[in-house]
């Protein structure tokens, strides 16, 4: 267990933390996105004047109006703290002068070739070193490698002449957003963190006391940085575990449903996991990347995460090809098919379209010729953000009617949000390509085809004429 220092032997850890008991400290929040928000909403509710930064202006417009543009924010909720003066935004880099603490929360994706991207974070860091002052707390909570805390922040931090652990004070802590999750949020989900010195552990560790119900320190940023990506890489391998176990039982005649349900009621040394058409988010499918690229550079090879990662890239072909294979079993061609995808945000009851498997499934089924629409209660419309290759753009959800599931020739449910009526899906489709099992308690007239075998409800084929916009219009 990480020992912490009881008596921090410098004046400006001893000033900040005093600050901190008192709650008279400022919190500083760069970037107001996923993780961002919700963590200067929490600031805020513990009790200390938040200043949320952003380059956006239309993100700090909305925040001053307490307007969220975040699902788990709800506005009123923004609203009430930026009334109360609890919540400030800006543009003015300037102002992170006024902050004590600077929780630093903006993206660090990956290029095409899986490296890592620290544009973003290279470009947070250089802002908050031309407000840099002494008696600072920086914590970046940006996931990325082991090492990026240390070997990139820290130099371009002290180029100021301030010197991390004396001066200002240096860590890092992983955000754990699960976004629509109702159980676990920003505050209960317990917070791990390491710092630069055990001085920075020590201010960090107060600061975040007071708005985490659990902090966990571990001894320095490198553990903190690991923690992260090893969390999520253990979802990644066991996903793609159960992604090749549904692979396997379609090659055995297996239903991999009852198969993981039969499992799941071992009461030790197991723990369920469910097939699914690939990965997404701004996590599982990117963190164990930041690892892999990592130990590349000092000459290891992640095995596990290499596999892994190409079992779950090669999930939205394999559905591509079960909804060729289920249109054929109906003696129809993929080409000229009329197809609904049901779901296009990358988990259930959620906007999130980051990464989701349903842009690889809609560009596949396009390539091949299918006429693809799709429903989504959460998604309106899916627009051109430069790196979606799905023609037609923008795509709007069509509404979800006995017509348009009539006028399908395949439905395929790439994410189950629970609002939609599966039971009105299966009375009006004549054909459903279910990646979810959303199905497998639904009968009805439609015939459900899942990740490893089929149900047959037969039913009468309708023959469509009209285009999807037509159908649209006239439900």
């Amino acid at each position: 267990m990480l020992t912490m220092t009881t008596n921090a032997n410098v004046a400006a850890a001893k000033e900040l933390l005093a600050l901190i008991d008192a709650g008279n400290s400022v919190a500083g929040i760069v970037g107001l996105g996923y993780v961002g928000l919700p963590l200067a909403v929490e600031t805020a509710r513990a009790g200390y004047r938040t200043l949320g930064y952003d380059v956006l202006p239309h993100v700090v417009d909305g925040v001053n109006h307490g307007v969220s543009h975040i699902l788990d924010v709800p506005s009123d909720v923004l609203a009430l703290a930026v009334t109360a003066g609890r919540i400030t935004a800006t543009a003015d880099p300037a102002r992170l002068r006024e902050c004590d603490t600077i929780s630093v929360c903006v993206p660090a994706p990956l290029s095409k070739t899986k490296d890592p991207g620290l544009s973003y974070v290279m470009q947070a860091t250089r802002t908050v070193a031309a407000a840099l002052r002494p008696g600072q707390l920086i914590i970046l909570e940006s996931t990325t490698f082991p090492g990026t805390t240390r070997d990139v922040m820290l130099p371009i931090l002290e180029e100021t002449g301030l010197k991390a652990g004396e001066d200002f004070f240096l860590c890092f802590s992983p955000e754990r957003v699960d976004p629509g999750n109702p159980v676990w949020n920003t505050r209960n989900t317990p917070k791990v963190l390491g710092g630069i010195t055990p001085a920075c552990i020590e201010v960090a560790t107060a600061f975040y006391a007071r708005i985490f119900d659990t902090v966990v320190p571990v001894e320095n940023a490198e553990a903190a940085e690991l923690v992260k990506v090893y969390e999520n890489t253990f979802r990644m391998i066991n996903i793609a575990l159960v992604n090749e176990l549904a692979q396997v039982c379609e090659k055995l005649g297996v239903d991999v449903w009852n198969v993981i349900e039969a499992a799941a009621t071992k009461p030790f040394g197991f723990m369920k996991f469910s097939p699914g058409p690939g990965l997404g988010g701004h996590c599982i499918p990117l963190d164990p990347h930041y690892l892999a690229w990592k130990m590349k550079t000092l000459q290891y090879r992640t095995r596990m995460i290499e596999v892994a990662s190409e079992i779950n890239s090669e999930m939205p072909q394999y559905v591509a090809r079960k909804a060729s294979d289920a249109l054929n079993n109906e003696g129809k061609a993929l080409s000229g098919s009329r197809i609904l995808v049901l779901g296009v945000s990358y988990k259930r009851d959620i906007d999130d379209l980051r990464e989701s498997p349903a842009m690889d499934i809609i560009r596949l089924l396009q390539e091949k010729g299918a006429d693809v629409a799709y429903h989504d209660p959460h998604c309106a419309v899916i627009r051109d953000d430069g790196h979606t290759e799905i023609h037609g753009l923008p795509l709007h959800s069509l509404p979800l009617t006995a017509a348009v599931l009539q006028s399908a020739d395949l439905v395929v449910i790439v994410t189950a949000h629970s609002g939609v009526d599966y039971q009105f899906v299966a009375d009006h489709a004549p054909l459903v390509l279910d990646t979810r099992g959303a199905m497998r308690n639904v009968a009805g007239r439609a015939c459900i085809i899942g990740l490893s075998g089929a149900v047959e409800h037969p039913g009468e084929r309708p023959q469509p004429k009209r285009t999807w916009a037509e159908v649209a219009t006239s439900s």
